[in-house]
């Protein structure tokens, strides 16, 4: 099988690297506002997942929402333990790169989240986002209960109506039960903080999730 294809196709449990059981150092503090990276955290907070193409530069469209306390770059999805960006990266771990959110749910809720995630990329395109291709790279929403559960179904099932009229296509988006959540390396943490010109793929559709076309 060709790398594109390798990349573009999730690995069985034959094919995926076995990785490790030591985890990554993860910084104790936030770049951005000091908030703590690791749990545990304050009992009022909730959490969700997801991934919207490289990490980078959606790990910086939630730390700078309101009522988002803390975010982290990581791994998850896929069947390698401790997976190494460069193993992510090779298509042969399952893993996708997601945002950790840990948010206030008095202040936003979860629907104000998902809006945020599907208004700010394209959740159409299978396993790539923009120029960015491979399975680390799919859209997707790993929920915490069943309540996010249906809410990101819901979600969904809306969402694709007003794409569908909009000229776009079915939703690839991979909505499922999260299983662990694996730690980017450090220096991937608030990444765009650091390097503020760095790369950022991050680009929505231009459809709003009210279903309004933005003036």
């Amino acid at each position: 099988m060709g790398l594109f294809n390798k990349k573009s196709v999730l690995p069985t449990p034959a094919e995926a690297l076995p990785g490790r059981t030591i985890s990554v150092p993860v910084p104790a503090a936030h770049f951005v506002n000091g908030a703590s990276l690791q749990p545990p955290f304050a009992a009022h907070l909730q959490q969700a997942v997801f991934g919207m193409g490289c990490f980078w530069g959606a790990e910086r469209r939630f730390w700078e929402t309101p009522g988002v306390v803390s975010t982290a770059a990581g791994y998850i999805g896929g069947i390698t333990p401790n997976p190494s960006y460069e193993e992510v990266c090779s298509g042969l771990t399952g893993h996708n790169e997601v945002v950790l959110v840990i948010f206030d749910p008095v202040i936003i809720s979860y629907v104000d989240l998902l809006a945020l995630f599907w208004e700010s990329h394209n959740p159409t395109q299978g396993m790539r986002q923009g120029n960015d291709m491979g399975t680390q790279y799919r859209s997707g929403i790993y929920t915490f209960d069943d309540d996010q559960l249906e809410a990101a179904r819901m979600s969904e099932r809306h969402f694709q109506d007003s794409l569908i009229a909009s000229g776009y296509g079915e939703i690839t988006t991979e909505i499922q039960s999260a299983d662990t959540f694996y730690y980017a390396e450090h220096y991937h943490q608030q990444y765009l903080a650091k390097v503020p010109n760095g790369y950022c793929g991050l680009g929505g559709t231009g459809v709003c999730y009210s279903g309004k076309q933005p003036a």
